[in-house]
């Protein structure tokens, strides 16, 4: 909650005081040392800050990335994606102050917020992918959570959230048989940048891929829509 106050005169001229509170996290991935679009980022208000993986390339370029994110270090979470591995990411939040969210689970406002890092195997052999198997066994210890907001580097399979160019799917198996299973009330990723900003429901799950950009949900109006 920012702690501010309107006031709204009516015709009477009585006057009504309507306390503003609100609860927002801002999401976002596949930052890929892009400055600029970081310092945008930064520069929004926010009560919590979830990066979901790729700030950089091939873990290169780490202290640069913290040295923007550092105005937010006390609301600031991060987990790797495939770009870095888990002990790069483990080092930048332990120099800048930032929490390491890879395999994290915290409180907000009602809902159980957890982050798991990483993709799938890829083509490419980046730093940080877990099999679908590693995945799996990963994410069960977030069974049984309610109500659930997810935070992946990586897509669930066969959505609009793992469309690559090719109209082919790239996502996780693992992360899409999780969320069939557990139905979370968000979950957000990244990781597939030709669907950033993609939209998709699994059940009772809104889900979307964030990308660069990012996305601010403020729990306590969402919670009342019950979709992104």
């Amino acid at each position: 909650m920012d702690g501010s106050w309107h006031f709204d005169i009516v015709p009477q001229t009585i006057v009504t005081q309507i306390y503003d509170e609100t609860v927002k996290l801002l999401i976002f991935s596949d930052i890929h040392s892009d400055a600029v679009a970081l310092e945008r980022l930064m520069a929004i208000e926010a009560d919590y800050y979830f990066c979901a993986g790729d700030l950089v390339n091939w873990g290169r370029g780490l202290d640069a990335m913290g040295e923007i994110m550092k105005r937010r270090v006390d609301r600031m979470y991060v987990i790797p994606g495939n770009a870095e591995s888990s002990a790069q990411i483990a080092e930048l939040c332990s120099k800048f102050g930032f929490h390491d969210f890879h395999g994290g689970r915290m409180q907000i406002d009602g809902f159980e917020v957890v982050g798991l890092g990483y993709s799938n195997p890829t083509p490419f052999g980046t730093p940080g992918e877990y099999s679908e198997e590693e995945l799996e066994t990963r994410l069960h210890a977030f069974d049984g959570l309610k109500p659930m907001l997810a935070i992946c580097h990586a897509p669930p399979f066969g959505t609009a959230l793992d469309r690559i160019t090719n109209l082919k799917h790239a996502g996780s198996k693992a992360i899409r048989e999780f969320l069939q299973r557990e139905q979370p009330r968000y979950f957000f990723c990244g990781h597939i940048h030709e669907a950033a900003g993609a939209q998709d429901k699994l059940g009772e799950t809104s889900a979307m891929n964030v990308g660069k950009k990012g996305y601010v949900l403020d729990l306590k109006q969402q919670a009342e829509w019950g979709q992104i």
